[in-house]
C-alpha cells in the first residue's frame, strides 16, 4: 500500500480517537494530501473538506488571504501558510487544518526561494499555530509528495502537543 495512503489512515485514527475533524488548504500539491485521506473508507467522519488554491486569486476569494501578504511576502512563505490554514478553518467545520505551498518546479524558483521551497501551517480551533518552512530535493513528483508526506506528519505533531 502507498506510504501516503498509509499515513493518512493514521492521521485518521488519531483525528477520530481524540475527536478531531480536518480541513486542508493545498496549492503545489494539488490536493494529493486530500486524495491520500479519501483512499480511507470512512475518512468523512474525521475529514471536512479540502481547498485547491492554486492561484493567488483562489487564495483570497476561498481563503481569506490577505492580498498585502501576497504582495509583501508572496504566495510562498510561513505568513501565506499561515492564512491559508486559517482561512480553512473559518470556512470549514473543521478543529484542525493545515496548509501546503511552495515551489515544486522545474521552474518558478528564485535565489531567495528555490525550487523545492514548501511553506505549511497547522491551526488548530483552540489558538495553537506551528508553521514551517523545508527545502525538499528531487523533481516535481518527488518534491510535492515530500510535501504531503510532511504535512500528514505535522498533523501528528500538532495533535499530539
Amino acid at each position: 500500500m502507498d506510504e501516503l495512503v498509509i499515513m493518512a489512515a493514521e492521521l485518521g485514527r488519531q483525528l477520530k480517537r481524540k475527536g478531531e475533524v480536518l480541513a486542508l488548504a493545498e496549492s503545489c500539491t494539488g490536493g494529493m494530501v486530500a486524495c491520500a485521506i479519501t483512499h480511507t473508507a470512512g475518512s468523512s467522519a474525521w475529514f471536512d473538506r479540502g481547498f485547491v488554491t492554486y492561484s493567488n486569486l483562489s487564495k483570497v476569494e476561498m481563503l481569506g488571504v490577505s492580498l498585502e501578504t501576497l504582495d509583501t511576502l508572496g504566495a510562498v512563505s510561513e505568513q501565506t501558510a499561515q492564512e491559508m490554514a486559517l482561512g480553512a478553518l473559518q470556512f470549514s467545520q473543521a478543529t484542525i487544518a493545515g496548509s501546503i505551498t511552495g515551489i515544486a518546479g522545474p521552474s518558478g524558483g528564485s535565489r531567495q526561494k528555490p525550487v523545492g521551497t514548501i511553506c505549511f501551517a497547522w491551526a488548530h480551533k483552540d489558538g495553537r499555530i506551528k508553521r514551517s518552512t523545508q527545502l525538499f530535493r528531487g523533481d516535481r513528483a518527488q518534491i510535492r509528495r515530500q510535501a504531503a508526506e510532511h504535512a500528514l506528519l505535522g498533523f501528528m505533531t500538532v495533535l499530539n502537543q
